[in-house]
């Protein structure tokens, strides 16, 4: 009699295992990825239906709203379902089969979630993986990673976890026990993937997607904390935890690494006239970027919310540029003609200093470092008249070619003009064409590609050569004019070089240093 009733309880204890496994398994189906898209904030679903057009970088104009954007996850199994599967639950548990209650949910919970991330695009891959694949390919992945993890935690485990709370509501332990299972591989297979990019070899393109992967461990924080908040998630916390740190830790790394490139570059890439080098718009885009992180470099660098968080960001800034105009010093001296070397330095602070004063980066090093550096830029204009245009010059000058005179310009013509050697005089427009006719075929080969820098640095010439030379003709001119051949000396009016002036730095093709 015993027996019978014993095989008569076993057999039903199998019945309510049998349809505890039926009903999970019939309402339990991977979650298709359109579904799990329109769960998500408007303003963060991908165009195209798919993530993988997305680089992470897309998030960032949406950073500011995500403290009030909601997300809706998605039933993973049907309301009406859930009472029923908590009854049987309920019955198993108390004929003693918990253990058999575990193993059936974790089996078909945990297959189903893996099978969801899937389907979303989710797949495992390690340090080798990543080494291996083009940083094209790297970058669109890790893309797809932001928006994976933001799916996973705020919809996809959330959603889980309510399905565990309601199955095994009155059973705490176990419906820990059951979710932490249910979603283990899961979380590991995410996180392998960040751990991969963290170890892998550093480069300083991407600084920027390992800023954009700490930003969502950070975002992700506190929903990890609550989504995984009992002691049996405690490893899945911590490995988020360890992740965050340790994107932190390379991301520091490969800014450090960036500083040091940018000063030691050694690329050979010249530019022969004088314009802005690649490596200097390079790092003013880098550094543009930058400022699109600033609450994550205050994090990063360990600012505190104290009003120090610009002279934070500003120091980290001002190192980077001052790498680059140490290097770009170097590249200066690359230079034969010292005058090219000024205009080259000029035609680079300037493009630093322009490229600042336009963007959030003036804010951060003030306008004192702005004044700095456009004096920087004048010192260098400077340099560069003097070293063209003092030889020329002096070609104009009264001392040598008239022992009367007071030797300074007067911008008149004498009524004696004893002691004047027309040979001189002669010679002097002779050596005047020659200087001329050089510097103008030379710089006019030369480019200085801000227009307004460009008319302001011709003008600076013509305010000292035009007057020169129209006091020089005055005064002298008539003695050549008077002879034979006077074309031959005075080759060019003042309107002749006021327009030829404007042919200088235009770039023309360049026929050799």
């Amino acid at each position: 009699m015993i027996n019978h009733a014993s095989n008569l309880l076993a057999k039903s204890v199998l019945k309510l295992e049998e349809e505890f496994r039926q009903l999970l398994t019939s309402y339990s189906k991977p979650v298709e990825p359109d579904r799990l898209f329109d769960c998500l904030p408007q303003s963060l679903r991908p165009s195209t239906g798919s993530p993988s057009k997305g680089d992470g970088t897309g998030m960032k104009e949406h950073q500011r709203s995500l403290e009030t954007v909601v997300y809706h996850p998605p039933a993973l199994i049907p309301p009406r379902i859930l009472p029923l599967l908590h009854e049987l639950a309920q019955q198993m548990i108390q004929a003693g089969h918990q253990q058999q209650l575990y193993t059936i949910y974790k089996e078909i919970r945990s297959s189903v979630v893996e099978q969801s991330l899937r389907k979303l695009g989710v797949e495992r891959l390690g340090k080798e993986d990543v080494q291996k694949m083009q940083w094209e390919v790297l970058e669109a992945k890790i893309g797809n990673w932001i928006h994976f993890m933001r799916i996973s935690v705020k919809l996809l485990f959330a959603a889980e976890k309510k399905v565990s709370d309601q199955i095994f509501e009155g059973q705490d332990s176990l419906r820990d026990q059951c979710f932490a299972e249910v979603t283990a591989n899961s979380v590991a297979v995410l996180l392998s993937f960040g751990e991969a990019i963290a170890k892998s070899k550093r480069s300083p393109e991407k600084l920027f997607v390992l800023l954009d992967m700490y930003e969502i461990m950070r975002e992700l924080q506190s929903e990890m904390d609550i989504v995984f908040g009992s002691k049996y998630c405690s490893e899945m916390r911590e490995a988020a935890k360890v992740l965050t740190d340790r994107l932190a830790e390379t991301a520091q790394e490969t800014f450090v690494d960036f500083e040091e490139a940018v000063e030691k570059d050694a690329t050979k890439t010249s530019v022969l006239d004088g314009t802005v080098h690649p490596l200097t718009s390079y790092v003013i885009n880098y550094v543009k970027f930058l400022f699109d992180y600033q609450s994550t470099l205050k994090q990063l660098f360990g600012d505190a919310d104290d009003g120090n968080s610009k002279d934070q960001l500003g120091v980290i800034t001002t190192r980077i540029l001052q790498a680059l105009q140490s290097n770009l010093d170097g590249k200066s001296k690359q230079y034969k003609d010292p005058a090219l070397t000024q205009l080259f330095l000029m035609n680079n602070i300037h493009y630093i200093v322009r490229s600042v004063r336009r963007s959030e980066a003036k804010d951060v090093l003030g306008d004192d470092w702005v004044q700095i550096h456009r004096r920087v830029v004048q010192q260098h204009a400077n340099q560069y008249k003097r070293i063209s245009w003092s030889k020329i010059l002096q070609t104009l000058s009264v001392q040598g070619v008239s022992t009367a005179g007071s030797g300074s310009f007067t911008g008149e013509v004498t009524s004696s003009n004893s002691g004047i050697s027309r040979s001189t005089v002669k010679d002097r427009f002779k050596t005047f064409n020659m200087l001329f006719e050089e510097i103008h075929q030379r710089q006019s080969q030369w480019t200085v590609p801000d227009s307004e820098l460009r008319e302001s640095l011709r003008l600076a010439v013509a305010e000292v050569l035009l007057p020169a030379y129209r006091s020089f003709i005055k005064r002298f001119g008539p003695m050549i004019e008077g002879g034979k051949n006077p074309q031959k000396y005075i080759r060019y009016t003042p309107e002749d070089l006021e327009r030829m002036l404007t042919e200088f730095f235009e770039g023309k093709t360049w026929k050799g240093p």
